[in-house]
């Protein structure tokens, strides 16, 4: 009598996995929507440009329109890389918990191999690359509108290079455990 209700429960649990494609395909529209409005940005930056060089910027100075200009871009970057984050983690998902996805396996010529997760360790460590990475973008961000008005501040920018640059360090460091 127990055989037959365990082969259904583990049925049951196997296939339970199948609820990995809610978050799959959240992410995957989460991905698409960050694409798009990073790339509706930099097309409003292009048009504010051709304002500012035509003249007809309203009388916008040099320096604020490039502090605009460059806090667009940052968050551009910023918007792009967290939707590549999305994008490896709904392909990480789709092949750890529903199925390979042979074309990515068979394609030899494309660069797409940082997209082929294996392990739940190649999600994580992909993941957690592109993450930094959006820190670092963030981390500039902020520095690029801090005001150095006073020498603790510039010691905490150099406080905070460093940070980064040991994080960046770390991170290269760990990916080439046979060097």
């Amino acid at each position: 009598m127990m055989k037959p209700i365990e082969k259904l429960f583990e049925t049951l649990l196997w296939r339970s996995r199948f609820i990995v494609i809610l978050a799959v395909v959240a992410s995957l529209v989460s991905s698409f929507i960050l694409f798009v409005i990073a790339t509706i940005d930099v097309g409003w930056l292009v048009v504010k440009t051709a304002a500012y060089l035509v003249g007809s910027s309203g009388g916008e100075g040099y320096d604020a329109f490039h502090s605009n200009v460059i806090s667009h871009v940052i968050t551009a970057i910023d918007d792009y890389l967290l939707a590549t984050v999305l994008l490896i983690f709904s392909l990480g998902l789709y092949e750890l918990f529903i199925s390979k996805i042979k074309q990515a396996e068979e394609d030899t010529q494309s660069s797409s191999r940082i997209l082929l997760i294996k392990t739940l360790d190649d999600l994580k460590d992909r993941l957690a690359k592109v993450i930094l990475m959006i820190l670092i973008v963030s981390f500039f961000k902020n520095v690029v509108h801090t005001k150095f008005d006073n020498p603790l501040n510039i010691l905490y920018l150099g406080f905070g290079i460093l940070m980064v640059a040991l994080a960046l360090y770390f991170t290269n460091k760990s990916g080439h455990h046979g060097d």
